[in-house]
C-alpha cells in the first residue's frame, strides 16, 4: 500500500468506520481537501502553564494537578491574552495501525496570533498523533495579542492524516517544481530542507508592507466574519524607501512572501515554522497548505503566503528578499474531491497581503 496524505473522501471514510467520532454531527465545511478542522468542546481549563502528559499519563490526569479554573464554553467565553487554556476537543480517535496524524493552527487562527497546539494522551510531543492512536485530543490555546471569544464548536486547529512517509526529497521536489512550478521565483532555492520562502517588503500599490498588532484591544469573536475594523486592531506598516523592517521583540506582524506559491492537486505542503539558521524569529504559525492552493484551475494563480511573524529575544532586522522559512511538500494518496479555492469558496485563495476573515475589507 502506498504512502501519502489522506484526502477529503478518505477522511469521510474514517468517520463512517467510527475511526473518528464526534459528540455532534460534522459541520458542512469541516472536512478540507487534505485535513479536518477540529472543534472545541464544552469546557476550557485555565492552567498554570503549558505541559505535556509524558508516556505514563493522560492529559486528564495532568489537568487534575494543573487546572486552576473551569470555563463553560457552551454559550461563548472570553479567553484572555497571556493565559493558557486546555480544551478537550469534540472529535475522538481510534486510528488504524497504519495511520498517524499531525496538527496545525488554522490560517485564521495564526493570523490572530492565537498560539495553539494539540495534545494527545501519553505523548511527549505537541501536534503529533502517533500511529494507531486511540483516545481524545486536547487543544492548548493561548491568545498572544488579542483577547478572543470562543465557544463549543469553534474551529481553531486542523489535523492531517498520513500513511507512512509521504515527504518529497530534494530530487523529487526539484522534478515537481520543473514540471509544475511550485514557487514563482527566478532562481528558487530548493534543498533537502524544502523550498525557501523570502519576504516581500516593497509593498503594494500604496506602499503597504504589512501590519503590526495593537495591544489592549477589544475582543475578537473567532466565529464572526468581517465584524472588526482593521485600524482598531492593527497598525499598518508602509515602505518608506528603505525596504527593511525592524521586528520588535514580542510584537506580532502580518507580512507576505515575495514568491507566489502553488500546491498541485496531488500534493500538500507545509511551512516549517522556525529555522534558527535564518534568524531568531518564528514565521507562520499556521503551516498547512492544501492541494489546490495557488492552482490556476482552482482560481488561485499568483497566491502568496501570508506570514505571521514574531521575533524572539532580540530586535531583528528583516530586509526585502531575505529567506524567512521553507515549504516542504508531501504526496497525496489520491486527488481530493474538492480543491482549495473555488470548489470550497476558500477565504485565502489568490491572496496577497491579507488579514484574517474576521476583519472588514480595507
Amino acid at each position: 500500500m502506498s504512502d501519502g496524505i489522506l484526502n477529503d473522501g478518505q477522511i469521510e471514510a474514517l468517520f463512517r468506520g467510527d475511526q473518528i467520532t464526534a459528540d455532534r454531527p460534522l459541520d458542512v465545511d469541516q472536512i478540507q481537501p487534505a485535513s479536518l478542522d477540529l472543534r472545541l468542546g464544552k469546557t476550557a481549563f485555565r492552567v498554570r502553564a503549558s505541559f505535556l502528559p509524558g508516556r505514563d499519563h493522560t492529559v486528564a490526569q495532568k489537568l487534575e494537578r494543573f487546572s486552576l479554573h473551569e470555563i463553560d464554553l457552551t454559550n461563548g467565553a472570553v479567553l484572555e491574552t497571556g493565559c493558557v487554556y486546555i480544551v478537550p476537543l469534540l472529535e475522538g480517535f481510534a486510528l488504524p495501525d497504519d495511520l498517524s496524524a499531525s496538527t496545525n493552527p488554522k490560517s485564521s487562527t495564526g493570523r490572530l496570533d492565537i498560539f495553539t497546539r494539540v495534545i494527545a494522551d501519553r505523548t511527549q510531543q505537541f501536534d503529533q498523533v502517533p500511529v494507531g492512536y486511540s483516545g481524545p485530543l486536547y487543544l492548548e490555546v493561548s491568545p498572544r495579542t488579542f483577547p478572543i471569544v470562543a465557544r463549543t464548536g469553534s474551529r481553531l486547529s486542523q489535523i492531517r492524516f498520513r500513511r507512512g512517509s509521504a515527504l518529497l526529497d530534494r530530487h523529487e521536489l526539484l522534478a515537481l517544481h520543473e514540471a509544475q512550478t511550485l514557487v514563482a521565483a527566478d532562481e528558487p532555492s530548493i534543498d533537502a530542507r524544502g523550498i525557501a520562502m523570502s519576504i516581500d517588503l516593497t509593498g503594494d500599490a500604496d506602499g503597504l508592507v504589512g501590519y503590526r498588532g495593537k495591544r489592549h484591544t477589544a475582543v475578537i469573536d473567532v466565529d464572526k466574519k468581517a465584524a472588526c475594523e482593521v485600524l482598531d486592531f492593527w497598525e499598518p506598516i508602509y515602505n518608506r524607501g528603505s525596504q527593511d523592517i525592524v521586528l520588535d521583540p514580542d510584537e506580532f506582524y502580518i507580512l507576505v512572501s515575495q514568491e507566489a506559491v502553488h500546491v498541485p492537486p496531488l500534493h500538500a505542503a507545509e511551512m516549517v515554522p522556525f529555522d534558527p539558521l535564518v534568524g531568531e524569529f518564528r514565521v507562520h504559525y499556521a503551516g498547512f497548505f492544501d492541494p489546490g492552493f495557488g492552482h490556476a484551475d482552482a482560481g488561485g494563480k499568483g497566491a502568496r503566503a501570508v506570514l505571521e511573524v514574531r521575533s524572539h529575544e532580540v530586535p531583528f532586522i528583516l530586509e526585502h528578499g531575505q529567506i524567512v522559512g521553507r515549504l516542504v511538500y508531501e504526496r497525496m494518496l489520491e486527488r481530493p474531491k474538492a480543491l482549495y479555492g473555488v470548489d470550497l469558496k476558500s477565504n485565502y485563495q489568490a491572496q496577497g497581503l491579507k488579514l484574517s476573515k474576521h476583519f472588514k475589507p480595507a
